[in-house]
């Protein structure tokens, strides 16, 4: 695998890893008991860390790569395994 296939498959994974872990510890304004601004969304995060996102983005992103690699050169599950029509007779 060229190593900018690795960059770009584990970029892809990070981004996923991010939304995956983004509603994780976000509390609004009700629930903290923080007063709100005017105008503001009562959805909106009282307690947003980006930096506590992006390392838990990273790590999140860094298993899922591993596994992919692990799997690219292992073949534990293969473009045929993932072939439906053997499995259904078409």
């Amino acid at each position: 695998m060229k190593w900018t296939s690795i960059i770009a498959i584990y970029g892809l994974f990070w981004v996923m890893a991010a939304f995956i872990v983004l509603p994780f510890g976000v509390r609004t304004h009700d629930e903290l008991g923080h007063a709100k601004v005017s105008g503001q969304a009562d959805s909106a995060p009282a307690n947003f860390k980006p930096r506590k996102i992006a390392i838990r983005a990273t790590i999140l992103a860094t298993l899922m790569f591993a596994f992919f690699y692990a799997n690219y050169f292992n073949e534990w599950i293969t473009v045929a395994d993932l072939d439906l029509t053997t499995y259904f007779g078409h």
